[in-house]
């Protein structure tokens, strides 16, 4: 298993960034804007990140929203060898998959904390098997 990043909602990208970026010293690695899921995705990384791995994503939906009660805080994700053979276990030990990987690339799952955990397939997704579709 890889640590990949933490997803925070923001509110401002200007002010984010220059917080993040211009006081803390990470810098932007690379940005994605989604017009229909109407939000930019603005992955940070520090000195000794690299391009995928051990980053802040910043999340700012285009709808405003106020963050409260942690609603700020998205998720931690991890990339795994075979996504399939992980959801087993985690199914054998009693966790319950939010979001079962149907497309051989991604699950959610939540610690006992209610944290939620993105967990993505390392190159390309598997084929799709039984009994996840």
């Amino acid at each position: 298993m890889k640590y990949l990043h933490t997803m925070v909602r923001i509110e401002n990208i200007e002010k984010s960034l220059n917080f993040y970026c211009d006081i803390l010293g990470l810098r932007e690695i690379r940005r994605r804007e989604s017009e229909k899921g109407r939000f930019t995705l603005i992955f940070l990384g520090a000195e000794n990140s690299d391009e995928k791995t051990g980053l802040l994503e910043l999340t700012y939906n285009w709808d405003s929203e106020k963050y409260t009660g942690g609603r700020n805080f998205g998720h931690l994700a991890y990339s795994v060898k075979n996504i399939y053979e992980l959801c087993d276990k985690l199914l054998q030990n009693g966790v319950k998959i939010n979001r079962p990987p149907r497309d051989g690339h991604m699950a959610f799952v939540k610690s006992p904390d209610g944290i939620s955990i993105e967990i993505l397939q390392e190159g390309k997704p598997l084929e799709e098997k039984e009994p996840w579709k």
